[in-house]
């Protein structure tokens, strides 16, 4: 499956979730947008389906949490890219080029 046809696919089984949940499909869509990827989609649908939370605070504040996490993961990788550039640096030293 393409990327694009997977991200319209998770986009309306996330709408189809918040509104079996009786909240309005325009939250569903706002959440989808700021998600950013199939994946952290995918992972709110199972939040909706197991939680069943009972108001949008509950689900904008899940969506929060999921994009912190993502955040912290990315931070996490931009950290070790950097460390083991530094490390490289501190094993090998600074190489000049000719």
């Amino acid at each position: 499956m393409d990327n694009k046809h997977e991200w319209v696919r998770c986009k309306e089984d996330l709408v189809n979730a918040v509104s079996g949940l009786g909240f309005p499909k325009e939250l569903g869509e706002e959440i989808a947008k700021n998600l950013g990827s199939p994946k952290a989609i995918r992972r709110m649908i199972g939040y909706l389906y197991n939680v069943r939370p009972k108001s949008a605070e509950l689900i904008v504040d899940e969506m929060l949490a999921i994009c912190s996490d993502i955040e912290r993961f990315r931070d996490k990788k931009a950290s070790e890219h950097a460390n083991a550039i530094y490390n490289n640096v501190l094993n090998y030293g600074l190489k000049e080029e000719k």
